[in-house]
């Protein structure tokens, strides 16, 4: 089969043939349709001081996918071939305290696909069953394909009840404008998101955000003035990494306001902590998604209305992942999506 190989310890992806994987007792084997290209596969590629650190070449890299089951592996019994599925490409253990208690997202032992084994951008990809999620209804294959960052969304926005509540997201990548349109799909009265970017402001403007704030000439002072906000934002949703942005949010969060964290810092910086103190705040930190409630949480959301297509921006055939990655590396895009079907 073809595939996208991280094959040496250097800057680049190489296209190469590999021998097709064949699924063993417990796992399915699944013809790859689409697959959504991740912050994490852009480290890898560019071969950053984190991808350095962790990836082991040679490597098939990637994790957001959508496919077709082909193949059964012994004792399989919950999909059938022909089945779209969806894939959550953190394999656990199975053994551990949380594993055992059904809390399979904080399991300590993780295994990420496309990090620490072969992942999805391929012809074919073998996972266990147990970590298939199978779309019942029909959906469009490239909204199927970012079902993981989108949960990275769904699981952050869905941390703090959000009715009637005025939401605060920032930074404006994918995942924060999925998470602001979570929180309006949701009952959230107003949704605030920032960024320095103006063409992910924009995006999110055209999915129907309340204000999408330059914070290099606009505070959110200025903004919750015009608004007629009498007090702080009730709930926020840190997506940036940024500091500034993790100062700014504390700052103007109403006194027992609620901070969702999902946003990875590349360097150690201060906060100041009497405003958490004194606010009485809640800072909780999110990774990955709920196994399987987020998946779940992701089906009803699309079944009833939420359409997070305008987030795919960019749509490529497989063999022209070189321009793709330039378009996802530039930052003027949004979900960046590969076919695998193309010839």
């Amino acid at each position: 089969m073809k595939a996208l190989v991280k094959a040496k310890a250097a800057p680049g992806l190489w296209l190469q043939e590999v021998p097709d994987p064949t699924p063993g007792p417990g796992e399915v084997l699944i013809r790859v349709l689409r697959t959504g290209i991740c912050g994490t596969d852009l480290h890898i590629e560019s071969w950053n001081e984190w991808a350095r650190a962790t990836i082991q070449p040679p490597l098939v890299i990637g994790h957001e996918f959508v496919g077709e089951v082909l193949q059964l592996g012994e004792g399989v019994a919950s999909v059938y071939p022909g089945e779209i599925v969806g894939a959550e490409g953190h394999i656990v253990c199975g053994r551990c305290r949380n594993c055992l208690a059904g809390r399979r997202a904080l399991c300590a032992n993780t295994v990420g696909i496309g990090v620490q084994r072969d992942g999805a951008f391929a012809e074919l990809i073998v996972m266990p069953a147990i970590n298939l999620w199978p779309h019942l209804t029909k959906i469009d294959l490239d909204v199927a394909a970012i079902f993981d960052p989108f949960g990275n969304a769904v699981h952050t926005a869905t941390q703090f009840r959000v009715v009637a509540e005025d939401v605060l997201v920032t930074g404006a990548g994918p995942i924060g404008i999925m998470a602001a349109m979570v929180a309006r799909h949701n009952g959230a009265r107003f949704v605030v998101i920032t960024d320095v970017s103006e063409y992910r402001l924009e995006l999110a403007r055209k999915v129907g955000v309340t204000r999408a704030v330059d914070v290099r000439t606009t505070t959110l002072a200025q903004v919750q003035e015009e608004l007629g906000m009498k007090e702080g934002f009730d709930v926020g949703f840190e997506m940036s990494g940024q500091a500034s942005a993790l100062r700014d949010m504390i700052a103007t969060m109403a006194h027992g306001g609620r901070v969702a964290m999902l946003g990875l810092p590349d360097h150690e910086f201060p906060i100041d902590w009497s405003q958490v103190v004194f606010k009485m705040l809640t800072v909780k930190g999110v990774y990955g998604r709920q196994i399987f409630e987020t998946w779940y949480q992701m089906s009803v959301f699309t079944q009833t209305g939420l359409d997070i297509s305008p987030v795919i921006t960019h749509r490529f055939p497989y063999h022209q992942f070189e321009e793709a990655f330039t378009v996802a590396h530039s930052g003027r895009c949004g979900k960046v999506v590969l076919d695998w079907t193309a010839a």
